[in-house]
């Protein structure tokens, strides 16, 4: 139990789960749509995916000893339940899995280059974790990019190897589909990574950081998004006026269950106050991009009955 705390298990079953609906729900229900990779090697995509991302956990949970043992004492693995020199080596395991495998995709698709995606993310979450979280918004960037980075990484191994002259506009359509999500996930994550500063703020504060809610304060920060949450619902309301009229069942799915918590996130948000509410608020947040998620699923199955 405290190693899945340790490598967010939730979290990363909600990023395989982001991969796995594309090729599986997705793509798969696309009659004419060719993928570079099979079944069993889009899995190895996602497990790759998932190491370096469980690696990133590690090494954050190892710098972050001091700042947890303040805001979420509870919660403290590294240190407490497992020793920090076990921890290491379960980071640099994960990496090692991560890139070899995505060095072996990379090559079985015939871009060795590739690969390089792998090594650079593991880099960054080192980076992020050691000196970036502690920098101005640099650090809830960066984790947002990633996430949303996670999504296009599906397009990169799945479509673009198998991209040519005569299926580009199709390819294209696709693509155009996986970076709307990523976008949706890359907006949502900063906003829920900026709401888990607030409800951090104690203990990043005396560990040194410098998160947004310590240089203008709370409320300032939960004024500030408040506004920011805002910029997904107007998206989103634009996206399905243009492009999701015709499928209802999507229309009103994403309007009940990813909309409506939006709306209600932005009710709480202007009048939170505890550590409870923020916490609250995060949860919420993940819920969202749960249901964005899955999202593709009802597209399919409309997409379908439409047919």
């Amino acid at each position: 139990m405290k190693f899945l705390k340790l490598i967010r298990f939730q979290n990363l079953i909600m990023l395989a789960l982001m991969q796995l609906v594309f090729h599986f729900v997705f793509f798969k229900n696309q009659s004419d749509l060719l993928l570079a990779l099979s079944d069993w090697q889009f899995v190895l995509l996602v497990v790759a995916t998932v190491c370096i991302a469980a690696a990133g956990y590690v090494i954050n949970n190892i710098m972050d000893q001091e700042t947890d043992s303040v805001a979420k004492p509870n919660e403290v693995v590294v240190g407490k339940h497992l020793s920090e020199s076990l921890a290491y080596n379960l980071y640099i395991g994960l990496n090692i899995v991560g890139v070899g495998i995505g060095f072996y995709l990379s090559n079985l698709i015939g871009k060795p280059m590739f690969s390089s995606v792998f090594i650079i993310v593991a880099a960054t979450l080192y980076l992020y974790a050691t000196s970036f979280k502690q920098t101005l918004l640099i650090g809830n960037i960066i984790v947002a990019l990633l996430l949303g980075l996670s999504v296009i990484i599906v397009g990169v191994f799945d479509l673009f190897p198998v991209t040519f002259d005569e299926n580009r506009i199709q390819m294209a359509v696709y693509f155009s589909i996986l970076t709307d999500y990523a976008l949706f996930a890359f907006v949502l994550n900063f906003i829920r990574e900026i709401v888990k500063d607030i409800e951090d703020m104690d203990g990043d504060y005396n560990a040194g950081m410098n998160t947004l809610p310590i240089v203008l304060g709370k409320e300032r920060t939960a004024k500030i998004v408040f506004f920011l949450t805002l910029v997904p619902i107007a998206l989103l309301l634009l996206y399905i006026n243009k492009n999701l009229l015709t499928l209802e069942w999507v229309m009103y799915y994403l309007l009940l269950f990813v909309t409506a918590p939006l709306l209600y996130f932005l009710i709480k948000i202007w009048s939170a106050k505890t550590k409870k509410d923020f916490n609250h608020l995060s949860l919420i947040l993940k819920l969202v991009l749960l249901f964005g998620i899955l999202s593709i699923v009802v597209i399919t199955v409309n997409m379908k009955l439409n047919a």
